[in-house]
């Protein structure tokens, strides 16, 4: 234990020493310094950072835990995220960039009014404060607690080793948050990244070893011949990825969270330039399609096949962890891990942050407030809100259906209305704020009421389906009977260069190619289907995507060269 304690303080620390060694000479008091890390983070970091920003321990516990249940069909959440993040690579940030954005509630007041604005900040900080921060210490503190066996070092209950673990997580990413501002968070995220990539995909790796006594090969095979329902992309009515809700509501929720999610976006929206910015979010679509379903879905899968359903909720990742993990790796391991939680927690912190001093408590208290005196108001909220969401963060344990979908449910409350109206206001010169303001009202009362007051049977994805599509026809009715005073146009501040990326279109044809691809070759079309000709059906079907993806290629290879 003492050399696994060693171990997890040396990479610790190692992280905290390389992101101030990269980031000490930074100025910090200004607010494109403090809040986008000046203008200056590269694809590499851009990329490394909004990928472990996403990836922490609330999707490898709360998504291995719905792998284990429902197998590959839960990938939705995962490779099928790619679609948002290309549409944000190819529609979003030219816009952002253009306008020289730092928040999105900045760009829906320069799109609506200022009340438009008032109200996002506050559907935005409601969102990260009630759902997302206490849940990615509630989960941290579960893979932390099971992973060095917190309750028998320490001699205390599991409730108590839970509310140790938040405090210890949380404390400490409030550090990098509030004192580091964004660039000190993304090279932690960089950084953390690296050994999240090689400790995340050590699980499957060992535990294909486990099921093929020895060999990855025949672990894979095993679970093809035990447990080939689990390996279907297409999920059922009964999974918790249902598919008819994975290409409707899920890429609604989706759209919010890779487009518009103050968290997320931060870091394109840092980018040196617009070519630089689309480079790094189109990479990290590449690492979503590829390794996210390595790292957060296939682990829940081998728990599946190891333990049959001896086990199952939030416990099924670090439970396997514990079991397939060498002792000597336990150190590592539980850095990454604790540097995955930092990494979340700390850009969502850093997020809310920018949020609240730029676009509530400047514009409504104190317009003249200097760049430094906003900076101060910025880490005195940080310190409070990440010290309540450390008090709440216990209290997740009480809720029912899993960690993933909770916080998805919650954060469908708020997140939704935002996304309808940038969606709108971006694609859209003539939606009026008043149209905007009753549309989001209309989804969180109705929204509110049929998930957490009424006995609504219906998935909730489907209800955020359905819900935007009559959001999106209020807006429009509501413009033809009061029909806005004037066009919207977006205003020109080029503070980076934003000459697009010249093969932007042909990487998100192949990456749109290769999800299709894994969806139709892990189905009943694909190698599912049994029959002595598995492999040859295998071979036909990549061939035929390689082919078409090959023409469409060339097709958008004339429309790059001839946008010039």
């Amino acid at each position: 234990m003492v050399f696994t304690l060693g171990t997890f303080v040396f990479f610790t620390a190692l992280v905290a020493v390389i992101s101030w060694y990269l980031t000490k000479d930074d100025d910090l008091k200004t607010e494109s310094g403090y809040f986008l890390g000046g203008r200056s983070l590269s694809a590499t970091v851009i990329a490394g950072s909004m990928m472990l920003t996403n990836l922490s321990t609330e999707q490898m516990v709360g998504l291995n835990a719905q792998g284990f249940k429902s197998g590959l069909a839960v990938i939705a959440w995962e490779s099928g995220a790619s679609i948002g993040i290309v549409i944000l690579a190819i529609y979003f940030l030219p816009k952002y960039l253009q306008g020289s954005i730092t928040t999105v509630p900045e760009f829906l007041e320069e799109r609506y009014d200022k009340s438009v604005r008032n109200i996002v900040s506050i559907f935005f900080l409601l969102t990260l404060g009630i759902a997302f921060l206490p849940t990615v210490l509630y989960s941290g503190s579960i893979a932390m607690m099971k992973l060095f066996d917190i309750p028998g070092i320490f001699g205390i209950s599991q409730e108590s080793a839970i509310v140790l673990s938040v405090w210890l997580i949380g404390i400490i990413g409030s550090i990098y948050a509030i004192f580091g501002g964004l660039k000190a968070v993304a090279v932690s995220d960089t950084v953390n990244g690296v050994g999240l990539v090689i400790g995340g995909l050590a699980i499957p790796v060992l535990g294909f070893i486990y099921l093929g006594d020895g060999s990855m090969l025949k672990g894979m095979e095993y679970i093809f011949q035990h447990a080939p329902e689990k390996l279907n992309t297409i999920g059922g009515k009964d999974s918790q990825a249902p598919f008819g809700a994975a290409i409707t509501g899920m890429r609604i929720t989706a759209l919010y969270y890779w487009c518009t999610n103050q968290a997320i976006i931060q870091r394109a929206l840092g980018a040196k330039s617009l070519k630089e910015g689309q480079k790094g979010v189109l990479l990290t679509a590449l690492l979503k399609i590829v390794v996210a379903p390595l790292i957060l879905v296939v682990p829940g899968i081998i728990a599946y096949c190891i333990y049959g359903n001896e086990i199952g909720g939030d416990i099924v990742y670090p439970t396997l962890v514990n079991k397939l993990l060498p002792t000597y790796m336990t150190g590592f391991f539980g850095a990454v891990l604790f540097g995955a939680v930092l990494s979340s927690f700390n850009s969502a912190l850093n997020s809310a942050s920018t949020i609240f001093s730029l676009n509530i408590y400047k514009p409504l208290f104190k317009p003249e407030a200097s760049e430094e005196y906003l900076i101060k108001i910025s880490k005195y909220f940080g310190t409070i809100l990440a010290v309540f969401s450390m008090i709440v963060a216990p209290f997740i344990s009480k809720s029912s259906g899993g960690l993933f979908e909770f916080i998805q449910k919650v954060a469908g409350l708020f997140s939704v209305p935002i996304a309808i109206i940038v969606l709108v206001g971006i694609f859209s010169r003539k939606a009026s704020a008043l149209a905007a303001k009753i549309s989001m009202g209309f989804f969180v009362i109705v929204y509110g009421y049929t998930q957490f007051i009424g006995s609504f049977k219906l998935h909730f994805l489907y209800v955020v389906a359905i819900l935007f599509v009559i959001c999106l026809i209020i807006i429009y009715v509501v413009d033809k009977i009061i029909p806005p005073k004037k066009e919207y146009s977006l205003p020109v501040r080029y503070e980076v260069p934003i000459e697009p990326w010249e093969y932007r279109y042909t990487v998100s044809v192949i990456l749109m190619a290769l999800l299709v691809y894994i969806y139709v070759i892990f189905s009943k079309l694909g190698i599912l289907y049994g029959g002595e000709f598995i492999k040859m059906r295998a071979s036909i079907i990549t061939l035929i995507f390689i082919v078409i993806t090959g023409l469409i290629c060339t097709w958008t290879r004339k429309i790059e060269k001839n946008s010039k």
